[in-house]
């Protein structure tokens, strides 16, 4: 297949995997792999697709690109979920320049997306979010990227492309694919004036640590509305995850993290997943890739238990919710799925008022409706279609 050939077939000697891993011999181990003895030929039935990045041309946090080969043998010995169909297509090729990498990223990825197959991507640097962004605009289609990250990466309006700036780039030079932007658990001292002036200006959604872990499960929703989530293992305190060059002290723990990643999983909506910038040089007992091994399992596991609830499938059947304000003439319309207790609502469309947008909430949203106060995703949504 074309969409092989851009791929280094995984060398399975070169892993530190037992021979029983190596051969497939436990059901609850198997993954199929792209290698010289047994390459894959076609990708039907697969459902998840794990390729590796080993790319760090234009980050000052060399060791990156060792991550994938690291990570992947770290995955290959924990259980799989049942009915995972997962195959690994092995390492990406790195392009002659970094931007020949950036496109043949997201040429893979848009191919995976037209088969109904969601890639997860094991970085290299998190400028890789850029490659993967360009698979949407190969596609056409405009999304929400969601940013797991202790900075917004966003940087100054006059700063170059880099790690740092890649969705500020992504804003400026593309902003008609961009819906949303939400980043999940940023850290206060690490985002400059200008990046939260634009964040509002846009209307896009940005949430800071403490606010995330004291109420995990708000979250929930914005990875149901999400296309992409990009995660960048800077957002893990350095006690949970210490292989980055500049660790922070700060930041979610193991089990939060891998929350968040089920509920990226769980996501109907969601098409790709990856992670970044986990240096192994700086590990410490293989902690941190031990932990990008589970996050990829939790992410995994919810991806196998989706709910197919909208847009996968319709509001015909959940409990519909009208909401009446004093004020105002505008009427709030919230459905519920009453099977898992999830929440949508409706907003209408400012340029095409017979159209309604679903867009994903939480009982707490619906709560506050009923207090008289509109809800702060309703009233963004609105501003964006203005």
């Amino acid at each position: 297949m074309e969409l092989l050939a851009y791929f280094d077939k995984i060398d399975l000697d070169k892993l530190n995997i037992s021979q029983k891993i190596k051969n497939n011999q436990y059901a609850s181990y198997h993954i199929d792999k792209n290698t010289k003895n047994e390459p894959i030929t076609n990708l039907d039935n697969y459902k998840i697709a794990i390729l590796g990045v080993p790319e760090e041309r234009i980050t000052p946090n060399k060791g990156t690109a060792d991550a994938p080969d690291i990570i992947r043998e770290k995955f290959y010995r924990l259980n799989q979920p049942e009915n995972a169909h997962i195959v690994d297509l092995g390492n990406l090729k790195r392009g002659k320049t970094l931007n020949d990498t950036y496109i043949a990223l997201g040429h893979v990825i848009a191919e995976l997306i037209k088969l109904n197959i969601v890639p997860l991507i094991i970085g290299g640097s998190q400028d890789l979010t850029y490659g993967n962004f360009l698979a949407y605009k190969e596609l056409k289609k405009q999304i929400n990227i969601v940013n797991i990250d202790a900075r917004f990466d966003i940087g100054y309006i006059t700063d170059d492309f880099d790690e740092n700036s890649h969705i500020g780039y992504i804003i400026l030079r593309h902003g008609e694919y961009l819906f949303n932007y939400t980043n999940i658990g940023y850290q206060a001292y690490y985002v400059n004036k200008e990046e939260k002036k634009l964040i509002n200006k846009l209307n896009f959604d940005a949430l800071r640590l403490g606010n995330v872990r004291a109420r995990l499960k708000e979250s929930e929703p914005i990875f149901r509305d999400a296309d992409m989530v990009s995660l960048d293992i800077s957002a893990v305190k350095q006690s949970e995850a210490p292989a980055f060059h500049d660790p922070s002290a700060n930041g979610f723990y193991g089990e939060e993290i891998c929350q968040l990643a089920r509920y990226a999983g769980l996501s109907d909506k969601l098409t790709s997943f990856g992670i970044y910038n986990v240096n192994p040089k700086f590990d410490v007992n293989n902690q941190t890739v031990n932990l990008c091994a589970q996050i990829i399992w939790y992410f995994i596991d919810g991806l196998t238990n989706r709910y197919q609830d909208y847009p996968a499938g319709g509001l015909k059947k959940y409990t519909k919710y009208i909401v009446n304000f004093d004020s105002k003439e505008q009427n709030l319309i919230f459905y519920r799925n009453i099977d898992n207790d999830r929440w949508w609502m409706e907003v209408p469309d400012p340029k095409h008022p017979q159209k309604k947008k679903i867009i994903a909430c939480s009982y707490h949203d619906y709560k506050l409706a009923c207090e008289q106060e509109i809800p702060e995703r309703w009233i963004r949504n609105l501003q964006k279609m203005r």
